[in-house]
């Protein structure tokens, strides 16, 4: 969990990456959104960026389409302050469908280890 005195800034990039996937797929918003610089750019494939901390924090409160669900990490390549990765997410839109997809996410890192810039891509699909 991201703490005000930085302890999660001790992890690596990689290790940061990693752990989001657990704070969203456990719901845990406040946590997630710490990892965030406040002028991050989050990019999802078919729908318009998400600007600034409080964009971002409205997106995961109210405005994702995803209800529930559980990321499994295929492949998490690091190399200095970008980290990609390639997995799969098997959960249930707002809406009530069943979905079943790929994904893969790149994400940039500022020296003091927040994202500033994410983006998503989702073959074959838009959520």
């Amino acid at each position: 969990m991201a703490t005000a005195d930085g302890t999660l800034r001790k992890k690596s990039p990689e290790q940061i990456a990693r752990h989001y996937y657990t704070l969203v797929d456990d719901g845990d918003v406040d946590a997630l959104v710490a990892l965030f610089h406040s002028a991050v750019r989050y990019e999802r494939q078919g729908t318009p960026d998400i600007d600034g901390i409080d964009a971002l924090r409205r997106f995961y409160t109210g405005e994702r389409v995803i209800d529930r669900g559980r990321h499994t990490l295929d492949q998490v390549l690091s190399g200095g302050d970008w980290v990609a990765v390639r997995g799969r997410f098997a959960g249930v839109l707002r809406g009530g469908e069943a979905v079943e997809l790929r994904f893969t996410d790149w994400w940039h890192f500022t020296p003091d280890g927040l994202v500033d810039r994410r983006e998503s891509l989702f073959p074959g699909r838009r959520v």
